[in-house]
């Protein structure tokens, strides 16, 4: 998650949630008001995400060090510990 671009998409939607907002109410104090709610909603689910995204790679790194297979590979080659090019090329699965 890239934060200039993730600021930039929250402030599109900030004005897209206002206008829809304003043309619902027509009250501006209601509006800056619902407005406000919504960038707080979306801050914390911001975090949230970055939160996971840390506590989840510092899992896989934990499990690399202690000598483990990673999950993703275990299904794939477990004495190499590789991961298959066909199964990262699959339908709906990122190619990280």
């Amino acid at each position: 998650m890239f934060a200039p671009r993730v600021f930039a998409s929250m402030i599109g939607a900030l004005v897209a949630f206002a206008i829809a907002t304003y043309i619902l109410n027509g009250s501006l104090i209601s509006t800056a008001i619902q407005t406000l709610i919504c960038a707080v909603l979306m801050q914390v689910g911001y975090f949230i995400a970055v939160v996971f995204l840390v506590w989840k790679e510092a899992r896989a790194r934990r499990s690399l060090s202690t000598g483990k297979v990673p999950v993703e590979a275990a299904s794939d080659d477990k004495q190499t510990g590789k991961v298959s090019i066909r199964r990262l090329n699959r339908a709906g699965h990122s190619n990280r």
